[in-house]
C-alpha cells in the first residue's frame, strides 16, 4: 500500500484532487475572480504592503471601522503551487461586516520555493502584523487565522509554532485558527499528481505534517469541510481534531451540507452565514 488502503496513484488522486469532483472548475475560478474584484472595489483596502524581502511577501489589508478590531488572517489554497492572495479578496467581505479587519496573505508558490519556505513566510507575516508601526484599524493583540485547502494547513502549522523560542513573540499571538478544507497529514500527497510540483521529502513530510507536530498550549482551532467533499478530506480535520484535542487543545470539526471544495468558503461572502458565525465564536473564545 502507498497510503493507507489506497494503492494505486489513481485512487489518492480520486480523494485528493478536488477538481475531480465538480463537472467544470472554470465557474469557480471565475467566481472567485469576479467576487474579488468587487470586494476590492467595494471595501476600503490596502493592497500588496510588503512584509518580507521576497517578491511574494505582500498581504492586503482590508479595515474594519473599529480601531481596535480584531484582524483575521486569511491564507489562500491552490495546493501551495498556484492563485494569490488577489482571487481571495472576497473572504474580506462578511468579516468586515462584523467589524473585523482582514489581512489576506501572499506567499511564494512550489516549485520556486518549498513548503518549509512556503510556512517561513506566513510566520514572518504574522510576526510583521505584531510588530509593525505602519497604521491600519485593527489591534495587534487580537490576530487570528484562517485558511482554506493547502492554507488551512499553515493555519495548523502557526498554531504550532514556537513563537516566544523563535520570533520573541507572546507564545498566544495567535489566538485562534480557522481551517476549512485543511491537509494535515502529507503523506498521501508524495504519491499524487502533486508531487513534481511540491515535491516533498521524506523530512518534508515529517516536518511539514501538523499531524505529526502538534505542541501543548495551543490557541483553540475550528475545522470545517464540505458535506460533498471526499472521504479523505473529511478524515484528515477528523484525525487532526482527534489529535489536537490528544495534546490537551481546543478543536472543533464541523460540515458544511451541500458544500464542496471550492464552495467550502463561500460563507465568507456573507456576514449572516454559518461560516462567519463560527468566526464570530472564535473570535469570542
Amino acid at each position: 500500500m502507498l497510503y493507507r488502503q489506497f494503492s494505486t496513484q489513481e485512487e489518492i488522486d480520486t480523494q485528493y484532487d478536488p477538481e475531480r469532483g465538480v463537472p467544470d472548475f472554470r465557474p469557480y475560478a471565475e467566481f472567485f475572480v469576479g467576487e474579488s474584484a468587487k470586494a476590492r472595489q467595494d471595501l476600503k483596502c490596502m493592497l500588496d504592503v510588503r512584509f518580507g524581502p521576497t517578491v511574494e511577501e505582500t498581504l492586503d489589508i482590508f479595515p474594519a471601522a473599529d480601531p481596535d478590531a480584531p484582524i483575521l488572517v486569511f491564507i489562500h489554497g491552490g495546493y501551495w503551487r498556484r492563485l494569490s492572495s488577489k482571487e481571495f479578496s472576497l473572504v474580506a467581505r462578511g468579516p468586515v461586516a462584523l467589524g473585523i479587519t482582514t489581512v489576506v496573505t501572499n506567499y511564494a508558490l512550489c516549485p520556486k520555493v518549498t513548503l518549509p519556505e512556503i510556512t517561513r513566510q506566513s510566520r514572518a507575516a504574522i510576526s510583521w502584523l505584531y510588530r509593525t508601526e505602519q497604521r491600519f484599524a485593527g489591534n495587534r493583540k487580537r490576530i487570528f487565522v484562517s485558511g482554506h485547502s493547502a492554507g488551512g494547513h499553515q493555519v495548523a502549522r502557526l498554531l504550532n509554532t514556537p513563537w516566544e523560542q523563535d520570533y520573541g513573540l507572546p507564545a498566544d499571538v495567535i489566538k485562534g485558527g480557522f481551517a476549512i478544507s485543511g491537509l494535515f497529514d502529507l503523506r498521501p500527497l508524495r504519491y499524487s499528481f502533486l508531487q513534481p510540483m511540491i515535491q516533498l521529502s521524506e523530512e518534508i513530510v515529517r516536518t511539514e505534517s501538523p499531524q505529526f507536530n502538534l505542541a501543548a498550549g495551543a490557541s483553540p482551532l475550528i475545522t470545517s469541510v464540505g458535506g460533498d467533499e471526499t472521504p479523505e478530506f473529511k478524515r484528515q480535520s477528523i484525525d487532526y481534531v482527534a489529535a489536537t484535542k490528544g495534546a490537551g487543545n481546543s478543536a472543533s470539526y464541523s460540515e458544511q451540507p451541500g458544500k464542496n471544495h471550492f464552495t467550502a468558503i463561500e460563507g465568507f461572502l456573507d456576514k449572516s452565514s454559518a461560516l462567519c458565525r463560527q468566526v464570530q465564536s472564535l473570535i469570542a473564545q
